[in-house]
């Protein structure tokens, strides 16, 4: 004999008491993705100080960070191939359970345009997940975050919110 779902069987869910009202005070607002280094000096830090959003360096998240996952690496030749190990473990389900792959963001690594040959394996990418190029912005070299973004990297608030 066939009983369909389980709500079938054990019928409608009620509606949860209403608990006490919340105080009104001031939260800070929930970080809603975490930024993952592919490698040592991607700008993890720096993005994450400028974007908001939790810095993981180059460690999973953990269970109680963020699960939505911005991949940073660098446009250095090593750099775009660490990349798409990265995204293929994403793919096929590699990662810890809830975990989600948001987009790859490629860092410039130098004030000039990229070689041909980096940039062609970045669009790779692009069919496959969001790509958000962050190029060389000269104000962050001396450590200078605060502030209005500067307009090169104005494409990657979109995903991350950020405004200023």
């Amino acid at each position: 004999m066939r009983q369909g779902p389980e709500i079938w069987i054990r019928g409608p869910v009620g509606v949860p008491e209403p608990g006490p009202p919340e105080r009104a005070h001031a939260r800070a607002a929930p970080l809603r993705f975490s930024w993952v280094g592919l490698h040592g000096d991607a700008g993890v830090s720096t993005l994450a100080a400028v974007h908001g959003g939790h810095d993981s360096g180059r460690a999973r998240p953990g269970p109680a960070d963020p699960q939505s996952v911005l991949l940073v690496a660098r446009t250095q030749a090593s750099g775009p191939e660490t990349v798409v190990p990265a995204v293929e473990m994403f793919r096929h389900g590699e990662v810890p359970y809830g975990f989600g792959l948001d987009a790859v963001v490629p860092a410039a690594d130098a004030p000039d345009r990229l070689p041909r040959s980096l940039a062609r394996r970045i669009r790779h990418l692009e069919p496959v997940t969001d790509v958000y190029r962050v190029p060389w912005v000269p104000a962050w070299r001396p450590g200078r975050l605060s502030g209005r973004l500067p307009r090169e990297p104005e494409p990657l608030s979109r995903p991350t919110g950020s405004t200023r």
